[in-house]
C-alpha cells in the first residue's frame, strides 16, 4: 500500500490517464463515503430502508436499482468501517490517476457486475427458482466490498502501467479471497464480479492510447455496461423471469 499511500500524498495537477485537472481534495471518494455514511444512518434509523434498497436476485427483475444501490449499504458498523477505510486506501489515487467522470464510472460499473456475478451464480446453484433462500435467489446481498474489489482490480493494472509495485494490493486480495471462502456471510462472488469489472475497465483507461484515450474509455465504459446487462437479461430470460 505504500506506493498508494505516497500517491494519495503527492496528487499531480493533471489526471495521468485522464483529460482535465484534478487537485485538491479527492470529491468523488468523499461524496462516496459520505452516501455510505447516509444511507448507515438511514438503515438505523428507518424502519425497512434496507429492505428496500438491498439487492436479492430475484428482486431485481422488476427493481432494477438494486443491482446499484446495495452497494451503499451495509450490515453492521465493521462492515462499513473495513469498506470505507479500503475503498480510502485506494480510491484518492484513482481519482487522481483516471480523472473523476472515469473514476465514478469504474466504481458504478464495479458495483454493479458483482451484484451480476451474484444472478450467475444463483443461476448456476438453482437453474429453477423454487422458494428456497438457501438457493440464493432470495439471499439480500448489502456493501460496497463488489465495487472496492473493483478499484483494487484497477489499481493493479494502473500501478503496473506505471511500473509501481502492486505486492501491497496483491496481499490485500490473496487474504480478502481467503476470507471469501472461510468466513460465512461474505459475498465472494460479489467480489470477484467486481475485481473482473474493474480489472477490464482499468486495462482499458490505462492502455488506451493518449491520442484516442476518450473515445477508448467510453467506449470500453458502454461495452461492459452492455456485457454486463446482456448477461443479466439473459439469465433472466433463461429461468423465466422476463417474457
Amino acid at each position: 500500500m505504500d506506493c498508494v499511500s505516497a500517491s494519495n500524498r503527492a496528487v499531480a495537477p493533471r489526471a495521468t490517464f485522464g483529460e482535465g485537472r484534478v487537485s485538491g481534495r479527492p470529491v468523488v471518494t468523499l461524496a462516496i463515503i459520505s452516501l455510505c455514511a447516509v444511507a448507515f444512518m438511514g438503515e438505523l434509523t428507518i424502519p425497512g430502508f434496507m429492505d428496500q434498497f438491498q439487492f436479492e436476485p430475484l428482486l431485481g427483475v422488476d427493481e432494477p436499482w438494486r443491482f446499484v444501490t446495495a452497494a451503499f449499504l451495509h450490515a453492521n458498523v465493521l462492515h462499513i468501517a473495513f469498506n470505507m477505510f479500503a475503498l480510502w486506501m485506494v480510491g484518492p489515487f484513482l481519482e487522481t490517476s483516471l480523472g473523476r467522470a472515469r473514476y465514478i464510472t469504474l466504481y458504478l460499473l464495479a458495483a454493479l457486475s458483482g451484484s451480476v456475478a451474484m444472478v450467475v451464480a444463483a443461476w448456476v446453484t438453482s437453474p429453477v427458482i423454487h422458494d428456497d433462500v438457501a438457493s440464493g435467489w432470495m439471499v439480500g446481498v448489502v456493501g460496497a466490498s463488489g465495487a472496492v474489489f473493483g478499484l483494487f482490480g484497477a489499481v493493479l493494472v494502473v500501478l503496473k502501467r506505471t511500473g509501481r509495485s502492486a505486492q501491497g494490493i496483491i496481499g490485500v486480495l490473496v487474504i480478502n479471497g481467503i476470507l471469501g471462502f472461510v468466513i460465512q456471510g461474505i459475498a465472494w462472488q460479489a467480489h470477484l464480479g467486481g475485481l473482473l469489472a474493474g480489472a477490464a475497465l482499468g486495462a482499458a483507461y490505462a492502455y488506451a492510447p493518449r491520442k484516442h484515450r476518450l473515445e477508448i474509455s467510453v467506449a470500453a465504459s458502454l461495452a461492459v455496461a452492455l456485457i454486463l446487462v446482456g448477461v443479466v437479461v439473459g439469465v433472466y430470460l433463461k429461468v423465466g423471469l422476463m417474457a
